[in-house]
């Protein structure tokens, strides 16, 4: 029962890196020339390559990457698009703290992931260092933590 519930686990995380890529890609996108492009330029790097990572220890685990739950989770960014956000056309300053909130809760279920691999202790997951992934994720969430923080701050300040 638990290989079942390491599947499902593992793909609910693939799909929220989906999710995550997207999103970070699309803000990096729009933040061109911003503050915060540099940010969002380094963590689309970064859950790039936490997202291989992942793939890499699922094809190690013998996990079959699910393709219902990524093209669901790819479907649900794509709407998220359509959030409505004080203008008619366009991206705006509530458009990207936004965004960035949505990162900062993504990386965090990251991190929670990490930690719990490494609380699962099993053998089979002894190649990766998840003790790293977890602190990489600390590190993510602390950048994106100022620059969501900056971002309110610009959008919400009277």
């Amino acid at each position: 029962m638990a290989e079942k519930y390491l599947a499902i686990y593992l793909n609910d995380h693939l799909a929220g890196s989906t999710v995550g890529l997207d999103l970070v890609k699309r803000a990096r996108g729009s933040n061109e020339g911003t503050p915060y492009e540099e940010v969002l330029a380094t963590l689309e790097e970064e859950i790039a390559e936490d997202r291989s990572t992942l793939r890499e220890m699922m094809s190690k685990l013998g996990v079959r990457e699910d393709p219902v739950k990524r093209a669901g989770a790819w479907t649900a960014e794509k709407l998220g698009r359509l959030k409505l956000n004080g203008q008619i056309t366009g991206y705006s300053p509530l458009s990207r703290l936004v965004e960035l909130e949505f990162l900062y809760l993504g990386i965090t279920g990251k991190l929670s992931m990490w930690k719990s691999l490494q609380a699962a202790k099993g053998e089979r997951l002894a190649g990766v260092d998840l003790a790293a992934m977890a602190k990489r994720a600390e590190s993510q969430r602390r950048r994106i933590q100022t620059a969501r923080l900056r971002a309110a701050e610009e959008t919400l300040s009277a």
